[in-house]
């Protein structure tokens, strides 16, 4: 690593991109990945798909409890 860096022809906002959504990348366990996978394979669906309408049902029952 440099002691000092030019940024003197540096633009700023370059990247900006004010519409850009950002996405966090979710881990799971091996063993919950793989219980997962094996479940979306049968149901013959994406394993996001079947992730999201999981834990839109577990929002659903939180919400509903409050």
């Amino acid at each position: 690593m440099k002691a000092e860096y030019d940024f003197s022809k540096g633009e700023r906002g370059k990247f900006y991109r004010p519409d850009a959504e950002l996405r966090l990348p979710i881990y799971l366990d091996a063993d919950v990945q793989d219980y997962l996978a094996a479940r979306a394979a049968e149901k013959g669906v994406a394993l996001n798909d079947l992730v999201n309408g999981l834990l839109k049902r577990d929002i659903q029952l939180i919400e509903s409890v409050k």
